[in-house]
C-alpha cells in the first residue's frame, strides 16, 4: 500500500470521526455521573443572623448553605448549581432593601450579587418575587448572570410567556473514561398559579397564571425537539398526592409523571424531601428520594439545607438516559442548632454592607 493510499485511509477515518457527536464515540458502557444541587426558599436570608431577635442563627443563612455548595462541588467531577425561587423576599432585609434603601436601577440586588458569586447555572421565579411588583421585578433581574426561568406566567396582553420559559444549557461533562461530551441541559421553571389571588394588585389586567402541570405539557416537548439531552425542572410547588386540577398549587406528584422530566427540583412549602414527612405518600422512596421512580429534592427553606440529586447517565439507542438516581438533602447546622459548616467569608464579605444596614436601621427604630 503506497502512501497516497494510506493518507486518504487516515483522512477518511478523521473525518468520520469528526462527523458524530461526542456520544457516539463512547462506548456503551461508558457513564456520566451529574451532579445537581439547590437552594430553593432563601427569603433573603443571606447571613446567619436572626433580624428579630437581633442574633447569630447558625440553622439560616446562605452564607453557611455556600460551603456545602463548595464542598458538593469538590466530590463531582460535574456539578450545577440552580435556586428554586422565593429568594428576594421574606425577612427584614429583603424589605428594608426595596421599602427602605430602594434598589435602584444599576443596583444589583445581594441576592443576586450572591448568586453570580457562587455561579448559579440558572434559577427560577418564586410566588414571593412578584410581591414587590413587576416593575420592581424588571429592575432587579438585571442583575443575576445566570438565566432566569418560568413557564407558568404570561402577559396578559397576548398570551405570550413573561419570562423566559425555559433555557438550553450547553455543559462539557467528562465521563468515568475521561472522554468530554457535550450535553443539552434543558431547564424549567413552575410557580403556582395561586399568584392571581395572592397578588392580585400587582398583577391583574398584566399577567395571568396558568396551571404548572399543563405549562409542562405544553414546554417539555418542545425542550425535547430542540435537542435537550436531559430535562431538570424548578418546580417552585411543593408535594401533594391530592387529586389534580387546575389550582393545584403543589403539583410536584404530578410533574413526575412526565417522562420527559429527568429531576425535580422542588420548594414552596418550606418542606424536606427525601424525609419522614412524606413516608405514606404513594409510590414514593424516601430512601432513595424519588416519587413514582423520578428523583426529587426539596431542601426546607432559608438556607438551612443543601438539596443533591446524584443523577447516572448512559447513552442507549443514541441518547442520553437516567440509569440511576438519589436525592438528599444536607443540613448546615445540627438539630440543637449548633453549624456544621464554617461561615463562606468571601460571601459574607460581598453581603455584608447591605447587612449591617438592616441591623443599623432595626436598631434606630429601637427593635
Amino acid at each position: 500500500m503506497n502512501n497516497k493510499v494510506l493518507f486518504l485511509l487516515l483522512f477518511m477515518f478523521i473525518v468520520s470521526q469528526a462527523s458524530f457527536p461526542s456520544y457516539m464515540n463512547a462506548e456503551n458502557n461508558g457513564t456520566v455521573d451529574l451532579r445537581i444541587l439547590e437552594t430553593t426558599d432563601l427569603h433573603a436570608a443571606l447571613v446567619n443572623y436572626d433580624y428579630y431577635q437581633t442574633k447569630t442563627d447558625n440553622t439560616i443563612g446562605l452564607v453557611k448553605t455556600s460551603s456545602l455548595i463548595h464542598q458538593a462541588r469538590s466530590e463531582a467531577v460535574n456539578s450545577l448549581l440552580f435556586d428554586n425561587g422565593d429568594h428576594l423576599k421574606g425577612n427584614p432585609l429583603g424589605e428594608y432593601l426595596v421599602r427602605i434603601k430602594g434598589i435602584q436601577k444599576r443596583k444589583i440586588h445581594p441576592v443576586y450579587s450572591a448568586f453570580n458569586y457562587l455561579k448559579y447555572d440558572a434559577i427560577a421565579i418564586g410566588n414571593h418575587e412578584l410581591n414587590y411588583g413587576l416593575k420592581f421585578l424588571k429592575n432587579a433581574l438585571k442583575g443575576p448572570k445566570m438565566p432566569v426561568v418560568n413557564a407558568t406566567v404570561y402577559k396578559a396582553k397576548n398570551n405570550k410567556p413573561y419570562f423566559n420559559p425555559y433555557v438550553l444549557l450547553k455543559r462539557n461533562v467528562i465521563d468515568n473514561q475521561g472522554q468530554s461530551h457535550e450535553l443539552n441541559i434543558g431547564v424549567i421553571g413552575f410557580m403556582p398559579p395561586q399568584i392571581m389571588r395572592w397578588d392580585k394588585a400587582n398583577l391583574e389586567g398584566k399577567v395571568i397564571a396558568r396551571p404548572i402541570v399543563e405549562a409542562a405539557k405544553e414546554f417539555v416537548p418542545k425542550m425535547k425537539a430542540e435537542g435537550a439531552d436531559v430535562i431538570i425542572a424548578l418546580a417552585h410547588t411543593g408535594i401533594d398526592s391530592e387529586p389534580y386540577h387546575a389550582e393545584t398549587e403543589n403539583a410536584v406528584y404530578y410533574l413526575s409523571d412526565i417522562k420527559e422530566i429527568d429531576a425535580i427540583l422542588a420548594g414552596h412549602s418550606h418542606g424536606i424531601f427525601p424525609g419522614r414527612a412524606y413516608k405514606d405518600l404513594p409510590n414514593t422512596n424516601i430512601d432513595e428520594g424519588k416519587v413514582k421512580g423520578k428523583p426529587v429534592v426539596m431542601a426546607g427553606a432559608f438556607g438551612s439545607r443543601l438539596g443533591i440529586i446524584d443523577l447516572k447517565l448512559e447513552v442507549q439507542g443514541g441518547k442520553w438516559r437516567v440509569v440511576q438516581s438519589t436525592s438528599t438533602t444536607r443540613p448546615i447546622a445540627d438539630e440543637n442548632g449548633n453549624s456544621l459548616v464554617k461561615t463562606d467569608k468571601k460571601l459574607l464579605k460581598l453581603i455584608k454592607k447591605e447587612h449591617q444596614e438592616t441591623v443599623d436601621f432595626l436598631k434606630k427604630l429601637g427593635l
